[in-house]
């Protein structure tokens, strides 16, 4: 199986490798809105967990993360980054499946509980970093924009109907049994990436290959800071994400319900409306990039995905305003991430040099994703400082500051993905970092 062109897009409804890709990440992201709410119920339900064991619980599926700049860099030496996939999710079936049957023999316990946050945890950040250079051997390079909004639109999917589906299917089934489903979705996942064949070069060798792992993960941060398209977009990413999560999902919906006085089916059919953004920012940016260019349309999402809490943070008046005012937060917001995600994720895929994709990716996670509870933490302190509606401008202002990083890049620049357009974007990554193809 040859590599696709790296110059002309492709119909990628017509592309069944695609598809059964495109089709596996589909199930188990609809699954993974299920465990998202058993596994917490688990917790609160039936082992009458307090709401600090139950913050340790999410703080352990984001912990992995941190390790993640190692992970990537030993991926990067593995030959077949498609069984790594594999392996991944059918890692994460067998943890989950350990639940439901705790479940029926009546032992479940928190630490059991902790054990699965941290290994599917885990088995995510291998799944993550092994995706990077199997994308680009799967997908044209022209086409990168499109497969990720397809990719990214699922995942907003289930945002909007997966709590729809997963409260009734819990109360049908209980928590633990109805994880069994996610189980299934991540084995249904590992079925079809084993049918998506790509041609997987050999892994790096040469003296990069014989360095330590430490080396060889410090070479992928340091590609990250030398690159002037990647150091850029981690400082924006992470900026974002770091005022994002200092408003946090917690935060909001207190703020939704103490200070704006509405009520929890207020609150969810706002949220409801809201997720809507995040699906039409998913189909339509490759749209607005071919019309405004991929760089200018990373500029807009920066701003767009923080900017809207202000919205929230500003709502007084009837209860249609004020519901109203969280609706469109959640809508714009949503829409905005999508622009910045999809946009970002295709530019990094066109820069990043085969050899160091999922180091590159683990030493990015690392640092994007290892911010978030940091966020959080400085989020719960504002807010017990300051107030809950400063703290959401705070948050709006902080997160749409990140533009900051993008100014003085070439990212606004960059037009589309064509080589001629990221070629003179390497500045001074060193070209003696990229391993020789074994």
């Amino acid at each position: 199986m040859s590599r696709p062109e790296q110059t002309g897009a492709i119909a990628l409804w017509r592309d069944r490798r695609f598809c059964r890709f495109w089709a596996a990440q589909s199930v188990s992201q609809f699954g993974d809105r299920i465990t998202e709410l058993a596994l917490p119920l688990i917790a609160v339900s039936a082992l009458n967990a307090s709401a600090n064991q139950v913050a340790w619980l999410t703080a352990l599926i984001w912990t992995p993360n941190l390790l993640a700049i190692f992970l990537g860099t030993w991926v990067d030496h593995q030959a077949h980054k498609r069984r790594l996939m594999i392996l991944a999710d059918l890692v994460r079936a067998a943890v989950l499946l350990s639940l439901p049957a705790a479940h029926l023999s009546g032992t479940v316990t928190l630490g059991q509980l902790y054990a699965v946050a941290l290994l599917t945890g885990t088995a995510g950040v291998l799944f993550n970093t092994a995706y990077p250079p199997f994308f680009v051997r799967l997908v044209p390079r022209a086409s990168y924009v499109d497969a990720n909004s397809k990719l990214s639109a699922s995942r907003s999917a289930s945002y909007v109907a997966g709590p729809a589906i997963g409260g009734p299917l819990v109360q049908a089934l209980t928590a633990p049994v109805a994880i069994v489903v996610d189980a299934l979705t991540f084995l249904v996942s590992a079925v079809l990436v084993s049918r998506v064949s790509v041609d997987e070069p050999l892994a790096a060798c040469g003296t990069s290959a014989t360095h330590s792992l430490l080396r060889r993960a410090r070479e992928g941060l340091t590609f990250i800071v030398r690159h002037p398209v990647l150091r850029a977009g981690l400082g924006c990413a992470a900026t974002v994400n770091f005022f994002t999560f200092v408003a946090g999902s917690g935060l909001i919906v207190l703020f939704a319900s103490r200070s704006l006085e509405l009520s929890a089916g207020v609150i969810g059919i706002a949220f409801g409306i809201g997720a809507t953004g995040s699906l039409l920012g998913a189909v339509f940016a490759p749209k607005i990039s071919r019309r405004f260019g991929v760089g200018r349309s990373i500029f807009v999402g920066s701003v767009l995905f923080p900017a809207p809490i202000a919205i929230a943070a500003t709502a007084d008046g009837p209860l249609w305003l004020r519901a109203g005012a969280l609706a469109a937060a959640e809508f714009f917001s949503g829409f905005g991430v999508m622009l910045f995600d999809v946009n970002l994720n295709s530019l990094q895929a066109a820069v990043i040099p085969d050899g160091m994709r999922s180091r590159v990716a683990g030493a990015y996670s690392t640092i994007n994703y290892g911010i978030r509870p940091v966020g959080a933490i400085v989020g719960g302190l504002l807010a017990t400082l300051i107030g809950l509606r400063p703290t959401l401008l705070i948050a709006a202002v902080g997160g749409a500051l990140s533009l900051f990083w993008l100014l003085p890049s070439p990212i606004p620049r960059i037009r589309s993905l064509a080589p001629s357009n990221t070629a003179d974007t390497a500045g001074d990554a060193d070209d003696d970092q990229r391993p020789v193809p074994c």
